[in-house]
Parts: structure tokens; sequence; C-alpha cells
């Protein structure tokens, strides 16, 4: 069964796309697993805590290895027994976070992080990937209104975001079969109905089941 990722900068929405995503599925029919990265599972939920405290000091290197390290966890816990069984997987981040985020935000290198990560995954590649795309200072203000206070990501500042943007813009020029854009600025209703679209999910479809694409 298919593997998808949702991607983009913090404040895009995508959270909140994911869950509308996961009900729809649900809703069509389809046996749909939610799970979120860094996360899904315990160690990797304590990896979690670890990256985002903006108490703890942790070097550019050490990030990347970690938010690796959960995601190696998460597919072999959760991701590979659900597809095995016959499941859809949807994904609230994925490889792409890393390339961005790291690769891209941190100046690691893509390449770099792309080792890194096809290690951590045995290559597992998402079958489709929604990147949300909105102007990183609309973004932030986003994240802001959300009164949460910032993590160590968030603290990270406008250049970094940028950088992280234009990691993602290169990533998606890059695979565009795989990686679809879409345009995160309209309502959340707006976006949930893109989505659909472009994970080839139709209104009419008599069992809601996403098309497959490698």
């Amino acid at each position: 069964m298919p593997l998808y990722s949702i991607e983009g900068i913090d404040g895009t929405g995508k959270s909140t796309l994911v869950a509308a995503l996961g009900f729809e599925l649900e809703r069509r029919g389809v046996d749909a697993l939610v799970l979120r990265e860094p996360g899904g599972v315990e160690t990797a939920e304590r990896i979690r805590e670890l990256v985002k405290d903006p108490g703890l000091a942790v070097s550019d290197r050490t990030e990347a290895l970690l938010y690796a390290a959960a995601r190696a966890q998460l597919i072999e816990e959760r991701v590979r027994p659900a597809l095995k069984a016959g499941r859809t997987v949807l994904l609230d981040r994925f490889v792409d976070s890393s390339l961005a985020y790291q690769g891209g935000g941190r100046e690691l290198g893509v390449d770099a992080i792309g080792a890194l990560n096809r290690f951590a995954t045995g290559g597992l590649v998402p079958d489709r990937t929604l990147l949300l795309s909105l102007d990183p200072d609309v973004a932030a203000a986003r994240a802001v209104s959300r009164g949460e206070a910032p993590d160590r990501l968030e603290q990270a500042g406008s250049e970094f975001y940028a950088r992280v943007a234009e990691a993602y813009a290169r990533l998606a020029a890059a695979e565009p079969d795989r990686i679809r854009v879409l345009d995160a600025s309209g309502t959340p209703q707006q976006l949930l109905a893109a989505a659909l679209t472009a994970l080839d999910i139709r209104a009419g479809d008599p069992d809601g089941t996403p098309t497959r694409r490698r």
C-alpha cells in the first residue's frame, strides 16, 4: 500500500492537513495509519523531546543524527509493518524534512544528509509527497500566532528558514513526479481539496482507494 508524506516549513498548516487527510482517507474506507516525525514510537518520541528542547546544546551534526535515528526506529516498529499489512501510511514529515532543515538550513549538505537517511530508512521513499508552500515570513507569523513557546528549530531565525524553503523548492524541482507543491496560503478546506486531488483521491471514487505512484 502507499506511503505518503506531508512537508513544509513550520506554520504552513502541515499538521492540520495531515489530520484532515487521515480523517478523509478513513471516511473513504482506506485503512490509514497517521504518524508524525520525529515520534510515533517511544524511542522516537524521546528523541523528539531532545531535539526540540531550547535549553539543550545540540550541534548541527548531532541534530541530523538524532532525526535519522528516530526515523529508523519509526520505520522498523511501525511503518514497514503497516505497509506489509496492506495499510496506507501518512507521515507528518519524512526524509525531505532532514534534507531541507539539516541539509539546507543547517548547511550540512543535501547529499550528506541524503546518504545518512538512505541508511536510516533502508531506501524507503514515499509514493507521493505533498509540499506546502508559503512565504517564510507569513509562515513564521502563523507559528507565532499559535501562542506556543518556540522550540530549538523555531528559534533559528529568518535566514535559516529562508534556506530551508529554498532547499525544499530545489527538492521539488528535482522530483516533480513525487513531490507536488501546494499553495498553503488559502483556507484549510482549500488546502485539503488540493491535497486530495494531488493524491488522486476523488470524491466520486467508490472506495476512495488512492492510486499508488512510484
